[in-house]
């Protein structure tokens, strides 16, 4: 497939014609797939309405269709169009966080594709806040469903350069929007229940839910991995670099230990830090995602950090661990999801 390439100023004014962002939706509108930036990851869009449409999502992602999609709009006349009700605490988050880096679960009416559902009687919603992802959803007019646009278990993409690596000749079109800003995806909040659960931490933290509505659950599958997760993107492995990612909790001198452990063994051994820590290690690769005196940094960095990774010639990585408080919450369940679960504690 050609995949065309716009580039696009990511300030774009969604009430202005773009000719690029006229051609991306009219693929769109002909139930083709086009990745295009958001304020948290690329994201990779298809009609929500098309069951042909969303297919080519699975297909070229390489993602089992069993895993629900979240569908992003642009205008609150949109939501009224796909779902049955808005819960008061949910009008109350909407008039928080929206546009933003939060994803509502509600109860869904008919037309959707039963594939952007996963054959739920619920749907996931959100406005992103990008200009030119609602630029794009405005101009087709329809309800785009998205997840990251990767190739899936991979880390989730922050430029188009991650989308081309990925899916390049698998997709229509990417619209480059430049290097996203969040960087970890939104957070998924049902709100169909009475107390409303964190299906998926992300860009908007429990604390800051819980100053608007009141108290908020997390879902038990974050706590354990037994658990099968019900949101979406967090069902089966993901994030996970080339080399595999073992997180250390401990002191340096504890990590430094595992890393000449390895070393030893004859194997280069990849480092995952903080810009304060960076020195402290010796290892063959050292990667600095963020400060840590500034978690939202590290969170921006996350994805580009994983996926350096795989350019370079390590057999492991370890990783360091950060508090799960705040936007540590998401920045921890993703490294954890990378992981698969290995930590290793002093």
């Amino acid at each position: 497939m050609n995949t065309i390439v716009w580039k696009v100023d990511n300030f774009v004014d969604k009430n202005i014609d773009c000719p690029q962002i006229s051609q991306a939706a009219e693929l769109l509108r002909k139930n083709e797939v086009v990745a295009f930036p958001t304020e948290t990851v690329y994201g990779l869009g298809a009609n929500a309405a098309s069951d042909e449409a969303v297919e080519k999502i699975y297909k070229a992602k390489g993602r089992p269709s069993d895993n629900p999609l979240i569908v992003h709009i642009a205008d609150i006349d949109q939501l009224h169009n796909i779902v049955k009700e808005i819960p008061e605490k949910a009008h109350k988050l909407i008039d928080a966080f929206w546009p933003g880096p939060l994803t509502i679960i509600f109860r869904k009416k008919s037309g959707l594709s039963h594939l952007v559902t996963a054959g739920l009687d619920t749907v996931a919603v959100r406005m992103p806040d990008h200009p030119i992802a609602l630029a794009l959803i405005k101009e087709s007019g329809l309800p785009i469903a998205a997840p990251s646009a990767n190739t899936s278990g991979k880390p989730s993409p922050t430029t188009s350069d991650h989308v081309k690596r990925d899916l390049f000749g698998k997709i229509a079109g990417i619209i480059d929007g430049g290097e996203t800003g969040v960087g970890v995806e939104s957070t998924v909040l049902d709100c169909t229940e009475e107390i409303p659960v964190i299906l998926r931490p992300g860009g908007v933290t429990k604390e800051q839910l819980e100053e608007v509505i009141g108290e908020v659950r997390l879902d038990l599958a974050l706590e354990n991995e037994r658990v099968v997760p019900k949101s979406p993107g967090m069902k089966y492995t993901h994030y996970a670099p080339e080399a595999p990612l073992i997180l250390i909790k401990g002191s340096k001198k504890f990590f430094q230990k595992q890393i000449d452990e390895k070393k030893a063994e004859g194997l280069k051994v990849g480092v995952l830090t903080t810009i304060e820590n960076a020195d402290e290690y010796k290892a063959d690769y050292i990667v600095t995602v963020g400060s840590y005196r500034n978690l939202e940094s590290v969170a921006a960095g996350l994805y580009r950090a994983l996926r350096s990774f795989d350019d370079k010639d390590v057999d492991i990585i370890f990783g360091e661990v950060y508090p799960t408080s705040g936007i540590g919450q998401a920045i921890m369940n993703r490294l954890m999801k990378a992981a698969g679960q290995q930590l290793i504690s002093e």
